[in-house]
């Protein structure tokens, strides 16, 4: 090298050397050259054993990937990496970089050149000016402080943009609903579902903070919005690989059904989460919000408190399910809605072995649906809709005051052979009305219905809910009508919990009734539930008797009444009556 060459080569490390960027040259495999003390600077608090020999193994916990993208790279120069942000944990010293910033060019064929740069304050800034922007321009949700549906649609459209263009970015959409909100406002009022929505909106924005300091994530590139009532959005760009985006929804599955304390309230309040990724995340943002609302509905569907991916069919059941809704609404306005009746019976054991029936025990209100094409609609698919829609109340009126009215008539018409006992179903929805029990009242009232004459019949899941609701179905016994249990064995109740809710009669489910024949099993569960039953001082009804054998063994077992197709079908009114008349058979 001439002394010209050498005094200039002196001058360029220099130059380097003190360059207010940090500069590191490499080898293909990331064997470090030449590095500038700001480099070094920059570099070491990454650097557990402080060797610098290696930029690969020095940045291999925030930029695992590195070593592939420059692997990858086959051009004999040119920009393998521009601007790449490098999260690093947060120090005690407020002053201490927490973001850098990575170039990497290609200078020959195995000579690398590094650019770092401390990028903190200026990520801080951006921040700092995003936050003021959605202030200023009224993009804030006022109760929770985040951005609010009009900020979500903009920041979603930004990230689509972005992914759009750069390949490099995973972007999915989380639309969270809590499950239970409409029932904590009924029951506690607005104020303390405020209060919920708060801490709910407290626990989304701390558990993706725990992520970026965990995962090393630029916390800026999670966003959480409320986008409406009990909806929140969280929109995700930083995902590393394609599971990351499950392991946040069962992260915040986890995080938001904790139980909620608030005065003297204490509240369980799962939710669901419908889960749009990249894939299904193209158009306009509306159209992405109303695919996550779908998977999130979806969840809702399957028993609430888990997370469904959006899929294109999904739309399509939606677009059924609002048909759906429509043609019900019309239904109810419209009254082609109607009451069949199912007789329940009371079992006598006899000495010939099969039970003499009597026939006025009672019967259970069944509400169907005449569609004016499709003929009679099956409950199984529009009382669930119902619930969905928030119709099941004004469909739970219909049924309990037409068949009060009904009841009493039967009374006139047929005298001892009249039912004495009718039976009506009574919904979620329902008991979560805070007018309910003025309903009930005035039905009675209305109809001239003997309190001790009705039956209201209410699931497991349930009768099995917190104070609130148990309360709730003390009012009802306050009133003077009797409570029973549906499809005992089938919920969360079990025999050691009966002496725990108010009911007054047991209904065992037709699952073991089926098998009551062939199953020395549910014999035994059969005959157990009656036991403790009446020690406890319930009725017990056997549903879903379809033979005579059926009949005989749970007659034989205890069992007070039988329901089922082998004592009689749902019946029109008219036919319940001509049935009741006809005698024991």
């Amino acid at each position: 090298m001439t002394e010209t060459n050498t005094e200039g080569y002196e001058r360029l490390m220099q130059f380097l050397y003190r360059a207010p960027i940090g500069l590191v040259q490499m080898t293909a495999v990331g064997d470090i050259e030449m590095i500038n003390p700001m480099a070094a600077n920059l570099l070491m608090p990454l650097s557990h054993a402080g060797n610098l020999d290696n930029l690969f193994v020095v940045l291999g916990n925030v930029a695992p990937q590195l070593a592939g993208i420059v692997g990858a790279f086959a051009e004999p120069s040119g920009d393998v990496c521009e601007s790449m942000r490098l999260p690093l944990a947060a120090g005690g010293n407020s002053q201490e970089p927490q973001i850098l910033s990575l170039s990497i060019v290609k200078l020959e064929e195995a000579r690398f050149m590094a650019m770092i740069s401390d990028v903190t304050q200026e990520v801080q800034q951006i921040e700092a000016g995003v936050q003021r922007r959605l202030l200023l321009a009224g993009r804030t949700d006022t109760l929770t402080q985040m951005p609010n549906r009009i900020a979500a649609c903009e920041l979603l459209q930004q990230a689509m943009t972005r992914t759009s263009l750069d390949a490099t970015w995973e972007l999915a959409l989380l639309f969270i609903n809590c499950d239970r909100f409409k029932h904590i406002n009924d029951i506690a009022g607005h104020a303390i579902g405020d209060e919920v929505l708060g801490l709910m909106a407290s626990r989304l924005l701390a558990s993706l903070r725990q992520r970026a300091r965990n995962d090393r994530v630029v916390h800026m590139e999670s966003v959480a919005a409320r986008v409406g009532g009990d909806e929140f959005v969280v929109i995700l760009t930083d995902l590393q690989a394609p599971d990351d985006v499950h392991t946040v929804a069962r992260r915040l599955l986890d995080v938001l059904g904790r139980s909620y304390s608030i005065k003297t309230h204490q509240f369980h309040c799962t939710v669901s989460i419908g889960v749009v990724l990249q894939a299904n995340l193209a158009g306009d943002t509306e159209t992405a919000l109303q695919h996550g609302r779908v998977a999130m509905l979806e969840a809702k569907r399957f028993g609430g408190g888990q997370c469904v991916v959006f899929e294109p069919e999904m739309q399509e059941r939606a677009a059924r399910r609002s048909g759906m809704e429509s043609a019900l609404r019309r239904a109810i306005a419209e009254e082609e809605l109607f009451v069949m009746y199912q007789p329940v019976v009371r079992l006598v054991p006899s000495e010939t072995g099969r039970p003499v029936v009597d026939r006025s025990a009672g019967v259970e209100a069944l509400v169907r649906w005449l569609h004016p094409t499709r003929g009679v609609v099956s409950p199984v698919e529009f009382i669930a809709a119902a619930e969905e829609f928030g119709l099941i109340g004004a469909l739970g009126t219909f049924v309990l005051e037409t068949a009060c009215h009904q009841f009493v008539s039967w009374r006139q018409e047929l005298g001892s052979c009249a039912p004495r006992l009718l039976a009506v179903n009574l919904s979620r929805g329902q008991l979560a009305d805070p007018a309910f029990i003025v309903s009930i009242e005035g039905i009675l009232q209305r109809s001239g219905m003997p309190p001790q004459s009705l039956q209201l019949e209410i699931t497991e899941s349930l009768a099995a809910q917190d104070e609130s609701v148990q309360a709730k179905l003390r009012e009802l016994k306050a009133l003077g009508l009797t409570l029973a249990l549906d499809d005992f064995g089938t919920g969360y109740s079990s025999l050691a919990s009966l002496h725990l809710l108010p009911v007054d009669t047991i209904k065992i489910d037709r699952s073991f009734v089926t098998d009551v024949v062939t199953s020395l099993h549910h014999r035994v569960l059969i005959e157990a539930t009656v036991r403790v039953a009446k020690n406890l001082g319930m009725g017990t009804v056997a549903e879903g008797i379809e033979t005579a054998e059926q009949a005989a063994i749970v007659c034989l077992l205890g069992c007070e009444k039988g329901q089922g197709y082998f004592f009689g079908r749902p019946l029109l009114a008219a036919n319940l009556a001509q049935w009741a008349k006809a005698g024991v058979e």
